[in-house]
C-alpha cells in the first residue's frame, strides 16, 4: 500500500481515532469501531502531529470529513507517513488472523492442514487488500473468529484463565465494530449446542452435571461476559457519558439525534432508553444509531443496475466475483473429500465432527443470513468475516495429503503435488494483481479490467490510485494537453501535482471555493469507476428523456454561465430577473446533467487505459465529445451504438 493514496474511509478513521486518543472526544466517527481507530492512531499520538484549530466550524459541527481534510493536507503533516503508520498497525490484525487460522486448523487437520489453511489466508487478495488499509473491517473479522473460538473453548475447558481470556476478548470485540452485535444470536446457538452435549461443564474444580447446574453455569457465564462487554465499552469511551469533552470547545453532532433515531421501531426505542438512563456512553449509542439509520437505504450498484435498498444476490455475486478461483477449487476439493469421508462413518461420528466445528458453522450461517437481508450493499469487504472459515475448511486438503501418504507413498506424493500446485496458483494470483489487491476480480467476472462493470466503491474504487494516475499522466500526456478529472475518494489530487480541470468530485472538499466554469474540450478524461457509474450522484441510472429535456433547456444558458464564472458582481446585468443563488443552482444542475450525459456515453465505450483498474482513462476528440455532449438525443444514441460495436481497444493497466 506504499504506492496507494488515501482510501475513502481512512481519512475519517484516522482523524476520529486521533480525536479519541489525543482529545478524549468522541463526537466524530464513533460509528466504525473505536478499538481499531484508537489502535491505528497510537503512532500519531506518540510522534506528535499538527492538528487544525478547534475553533473551526468543522470541529463544532463534528464534520470529520472537512476537519480530516485539513488534518491530512493543510496542517503541515506528512499524511503519507500518517497513513503508513496507521496501515502498519492495521496489518497486525491481518497477521493475527492468519496465525489464528493456522492454530485452529492445526487442531482440526494437523500441522500440514494448518499450513495449507494459512497459505490460502495469507495469499488471498481480500486479506491482503484489507490488512493494508486503516479501517475496521480486518479487526472485526479477527474478533468474530477469536470471540467465538475462545468462548467455545471456555465451554469445554474448565480453567479460570480461559474464562478470563474469553471475557476480555468479548469486551474487545464489542468495540471493534458495531457489527459485533451479530455475536448476540451466535453465542446462544453455541450455548444450546453445548448444553445438549453429554460432556459435563466445568469451571475450576467444580463440575456441573445436572440440567439445573448446567443452565446456571451458562447463565452466569453469559452475565459475566455481558458485564465485561459493558465495562469495555465504557472504558474505551473514557468512562464518560457525553461524547463531547467538556473542557474543549462545545459542539454538536453532524446529524441531530432526532434524525438518527427516525428509523423508529424497537431498535430506536432501545437506543433512546439507554441514552435517557445513561446505560451506555453517548458516543457508542450515537454510532450505533448512525449505522442503523444509514443501513435503511443506501445507493448501490451491481452489474449495471442501481438500487437504494440493495439486492438479495448482491453478496453472493460479490463473493463469486471477488473470490479467487484457486480458493473456489480448494473449497470444492475439500467438500468432496469430506463428503466422501463422512459417507464411510456412522451418524454418531458424523455428529461428533460437526460438533467440533460448531463455532465456524454458526459464524458462517448466521453471518450469511444477515448479509442476504442487508440493504447496505456498498462493498464486498462486509463479507470479510466469513473468509477465515473458508480458509480453515481448505485445511482439509493438508489432512488429505497426510492420510494418502499413510496409505501409499506414491498416492501421497501425487496428492501433495496437487495441493502444492493449487497453493502455487493461489499465490500466483496474488502476485499478478499486486499491488492492486483491492481491485481483484475473478475471471468469472472478466478479471479486474472488467470489474467496474460489476461493482464499485470499496469493492474496487476507494480513491487509492492517484499516485498511479500522476505517473501515467507524466508519461502519456503533454503539459499543454487538457486533462479532466472526476475523482471518488478522500485523497487530494493537488498533493500529487495532478493538473486537471475538476469535474464532479466526491466528497467535494472544494465546496467553499467560488464556482468556476469549466468548458469541456477534447483531451484526456480520467474518471474514477464510482463516478463513471454514478452510484452516488443525483442522476444515477439510465439517461432519461426527462434528463435530456432539462439538459437541453439549461444548455441554452451556457454562454451566460461562462460569463457568470463565479463572480456575479462583475455582470450585474445577468442578475436581472434571477438572483445569484438561482443562477448558481441552475449552473450546478447543468454541470451535473452534462457530466451524467458524458458518463452515460462513456459507459458504452471501452477505456483507453486504466490506472490500478479503478481510474478509467478516455481520450476524447472534438467529434466524439460533441456527439456525447452537444448533439441531440438521436446523436447520442448513434454515438453509443458506434461505441458498442467498435473493435475492442487495447486497454492497459497504467498503474506502477
Amino acid at each position: 500500500m506504499q504506492e496507494k493514496s488515501t482510501t475513502g474511509d481512512e481519512l475519517a478513521h484516522i482523524t476520529g481515532g486521533y480525536n479519541f486518543n489525543h482529545w478524549d472526544d468522541f463526537r466524530m466517527h464513533p460509528e466504525n469501531g473505536i478499538l481499531p481507530q484508537r489502535w491505528q492512531t497510537l503512532p500519531l499520538v506518540l510522534s506528535g502531529v499538527n492538528y487544525p484549530s478547534l475553533a473551526e466550524d468543522s470541529w463544532k459541527k463534528s464534520d470529520v470529513w472537512l476537519l480530516g481534510y485539513r488534518f491530512f493536507y493543510l496542517s503541515g503533516n506528512d499524511h503519507l507517513q500518517m497513513l503508513a503508520a496507521a496501515r502498519a498497525m492495521n496489518s497486525l490484525f491481518g497477521a493475527a488472523t492468519t496465525f489464528l487460522v493456522f492454530f485452529w486448523a492445526r487442531g482440526l487437520w494437523g500441522t500440514l492442514g494448518a499450513m495449507v489453511a494459512a497459505g490460502f489466508c495469507a495469499f488471498c487478495p481480500t486479506m491482503l487488500a484489507h490488512s493494508g488499509v486503516a479501517t475496521s473491517d480486518m479487526c472485526m473479522a479477527l474478533f468474530f473468529l477469536l470471540a467465538l473460538g475462545i468462548y467455545w473453548r471456555h465451554l469445554h475447558d474448565g480453567r479460570w484463565a480461559i474464562a478470563g481470556i474469553s471475557t476480555v476478548v468479548f469486551g474487545l470485540a464489542a468495540v471493534a465494530k458495531h457489527s459485533s452485535l451479530l455475536l448476540l444470536p451466535m453465542v446462544p446457538v453455541l450455548v444450546l449446542v453445548r448444553l445438549f452435549h453429554a460432556e459435563p461443564l466445568r469451571l475450576g474444580a467444580r463440575i456441573f452435571s445436572s440440567w439445573r447446574e448446567r443452565i446456571g453455569f451458562v447463565s452466569v457465564s453469559l452475565l459475566v461476559h455481558g458485564l465485561v462487554v459493558v465495562a469495555s465499552i465504557w472504558a474505551f469511551f473514557g468512562f464518560r457519558f457525553s461524547a463531547f469533552n467538556p473542557i474543549l470547545p462545545a459542539g454538536e453532532f453532524t446529524f441531530p439525534w432526532e434524525q438518527m433515531l427516525s428509523f423508529g421501531g424497537a431498535k430506536a426505542a432501545l437506543i433512546q432508553f439507554c441514552r435517557t438512563w445513561h446505560l451506555l456512553p453517548e458516543g457508542y449509542l450515537y454510532g450505533l444509531a448512525f449505522v442503523l439509520k444509514h443501513a435503511e437505504s443506501r445507493g448501490a450498484f451491481l452489474d449495471g443496475e442501481y438500487s437504494l435498498f440493495g439486492w438479495v444476490l448482491f453478496f453472493p455475486k460479490a463473493f463469486l466475483y471477488k473470490t479467487p478461483p484457486s480458493l473456489l477449487v480448494g473449497l470444492t476439493a475439500s467438500a468432496t473429500l469430506l463428503v466422501s469421508g463422512l459417507r464411510k462413518i456412522s451418524a454418531r461420528e458424523w455428529g461428533k465432527r460437526l460438533y467440533r466445528v460448531a463455532p465456524l458453522l454458526t459464524l458462517f450461517v448466521i453471518y450469511w443470513a444477515v448479509s442476504l437481508t442487508s440493504h447496505l450493499n456498498i462493498g464486498h469487504r462486509h463479507l470479510l468475516p466469513i473468509y477465515p472459515v473458508l480458509y480453515l475448511f481448505c485445511g482439509a486438503l493438508g489432512w488429505a495429503v497426510t492420510r494418502a501418504w499413510r496409505k501409499s507413498r506414491a498416492t501421497g506424493t501425487g496428492v501433495a503435488v496437487a495441493v502444492a500446485a493449487l497453493l502455487t496458483w493461489h499465490g500466483a494470483i496474488a502476485a499478478a494483481i499486486y499491488p492492486n489487491f483491492l481491485a481483484y476480480f475473478s475471471p468469472i467476472a472478466g478479471g479486474p479490467a472488467e470489474g467496474y462493470k460489476h461493482l464499485v466503491d470499496s469493492s474496487l474504487d476507494w480513491g487509492q490510485d492517484l499516485p498511479g494516475l500522476k505517473k501515467w499522466l507524466t508519461v502519456n500526456v503533454r503539459d499543454q494537453d487538457p486533462v479532466y478529472l472526476s475523482y471518488f475518494g478522500t485523497s487530494e489530487p493537488d498533493f500529487y501535482g495532478i493538473k486537471a480541470v475538476r469535474l464532479a468530485m466526491l466528497p467535494n472538499f472544494d465546496r467553499a471555493k467560488p464556482l468556476r466554469w469549466s468548458q469541456c474540450s477534447a483531451g484526456v478524461y480520467a474518471l474514477s469507476a464510482s463516478m463513471l457509474q454514478h452510484v452516488y450522484m443525483p442522476q444515477r441510472g439510465d439517461w432519461t428523456r426527462q434528463d435530456e429535456h432539462r439538459y437541453q433547456e439549461l444548455k441554452l444558458n451556457e454562454a451566460t454561465f461562462r460569463m457568470f464564472d463565479g463572480d456575479p458582481a462583475a455582470h450585474p446585468e445577468l442578475l436581472q430577473g434571477l438572483s445569484a443563488p438561482n443562477w448558481e443552482k441552475a449552473w450546478r444542475l447543468y454541470a451535473q446533467l452534462r457530466f451524467a450525459r458524458l458518463c452515460h456515453y462513456l459507459r458504452a465505450r471501452q477505456p483507453d487505459a486504466t490506472i490500478g483498474y479503478s481510474i478509467l482513462i478516455y481520450r476524447l476528440d472534438r467529434h466524439e465529445l460533441d456527439s456525447a455532449l452537444n448533439g441531440s438525443l438521436r446523436d447520442l444514441a448513434t454515438a453509443i451504438e458506434k461505441a458498442i460495436s467498435a473493435p475492442k481497444r487495447s486497454s492497459s493497466d497504467g498503474s506502477p
